[in-house]
């Protein structure tokens, strides 16, 4: 057999991962993107209320398509995400299998978790969604009932969870396994910083106030280094 047909036809090739590290570039701007749209609509309109039932579900009232859209993108940036990870994980099986692979579990699972709660801060919920314009009708006895619900919802989706907490550590460890997998030093080193800054904001959120937005900046970093990281990886399979 010609030795270019073996190479080709050998488990694992990389050309065989081709496909992925594409869409794992792909899919990083599209994180980027998500995590950006909101950002700006935050800064033009007023920051949704962390509590208060009532000035929650005013606000969404008064600014609906802003909110419906930061939402959107806040909770589905969860499936770009999940193909980063997956995209990652491949790349740097080579490198280090175990950190790799712990890296993509902790990675998906988190942001399957964080997709399946459909919330996030500031007071972004779906059910606060659609709670809202029944508010608007409401009086009396079911006002006061859905601002009694929404002040629990927000409760939810403002709080301290482990799912963050977890996406920054699976950024972390994948960011480890970075320096030995040939995908960039700088890369790596971003990844380090984002996930261990943002497994300490994340940790500590209600505490932190507005540092905890040095985090989201990270991770617009991280999605440009990731991104072209696996497009150069891409580049290299092809």
């Amino acid at each position: 057999m010609d030795p270019s047909h073996a190479e080709a036809l050998r488990p694992g090739n990389e050309k065989d991962w081709l496909p992925l590290y594409r869409l794992g570039a792909i899919a990083a701007f599209i994180y980027l993107a998500m995590m950006l749209l909101p950002l700006g609509l935050m800064i033009a309109a007023p920051l949704p209320p962390m509590e208060g039932g009532a000035a929650i579900l005013e606000h969404i009232n008064a600014h609906r398509a802003a909110y419906l859209a930061e939402l959107a993108c806040f909770v589905g940036l969860c499936v770009p995400a999940i193909v980063v990870f997956l995209a990652l994980g491949i790349a740097l099986r080579g490198a280090s299998p175990s950190l790799a692979l712990l890296g993509t579990i902790l990675g998906i699972s988190s942001e399957v978790a964080a997709f399946a709660l459909g919330s996030s801060p500031p007071s972004l919920s779906w059910p606060l969604a659609e709670m809202a314009p029944r508010y608007a009708m409401a009086v009396g006895p079911a006002r006061d009932a859905l601002v009694a619900g929404a002040e629990a919802l927000a409760a939810g989706a403002n709080a301290v969870n482990l799912v963050g907490v977890l996406t920054a550590l699976a950024i972390l460890i994948l960011s480890l396994a970075f320096i030995k997998g040939g995908l960039g030093r700088t890369a790596a080193i971003i990844g380090i910083i984002t996930g261990a800054a943002g497994i300490f904001l994340e940790a500590l959120r209600p505490l932190v106030g507005a540092a905890y937005s040095l985090y989201g900046i990270l991770l617009l970093a991280w999605s440009i280094v990731v991104g072209l990281a696996l497009a150069r990886k891409a580049h290299l399979a092809a």
